[in-house]
């Protein structure tokens, strides 16, 4: 169970972490800095198993994968979400940042509501409001690629050949 964070609509990635931080890709690093324009008590309020909650085409912007390092740097649990930008789709699934797209919950869930989220299932819980949410889950190889840390982590656990049997 952890506090959720909400954020609006069309969140770019120099609002999740502005470039001018971007010398590094170290995740506690950029942490540091995570959301400092637009919500600077982000990064010293979260704590871990805390959720992200944005509006529509959340992380647009920028193909960088700063943004998705900086969030999983902070030790979020995952990003829920009405709909991602593409890039900041793929990207948070190539740096094993758990991400879930469920409208209802994005628009219900509010600024430090205690929520907790089953990645297997798909399932949101908000218990401040006393309700669940289900959003697609994400499939078995994406829980593989985060659990892992990554797409990078994963390929150098399994073998290639093994993959594409």
């Amino acid at each position: 169970m952890g506090k959720a964070w909400k954020f609006g609509d069309n969140l770019n990635t120099d609002e999740i972490i502005p470039g001018r931080f971007n010398i590094t890709i170290d995740p506690l690093e950029l942490a540091k800095n995570v959301f400092c324009e637009i919500k600077p008590e982000y990064a010293k309020g979260v704590r871990p198993g805390d959720v992200i909650v944005g509006g529509g085409n959340f992380g647009c912007g920028s193909s960088r994968e700063h943004a998705p390092i900086a969030i999983k740097g902070s030790q979020a649990k995952c990003v829920i979400a009405s709909s991602y930008a593409r890039i900041f789709f793929r990207n948070a699934i190539n740096i094993g940042l758990p991400i879930l797209e469920c409208p209802e919950a994005a628009n219900d869930v509010e600024e430090g509501d205690e929520v907790d989220v089953d990645l297997t299932s798909g399932q949101i819980i908000n218990a401040t409001k006393n309700k669940t949410y289900q959003a697609h889950p994400l499939p078995d190889f994406v829980l593989k690629i985060a659990s892992a840390g990554g797409i990078v982590s994963f390929l150098k656990e399994h073998d290639i050949q093994e993959l594409m049997s």
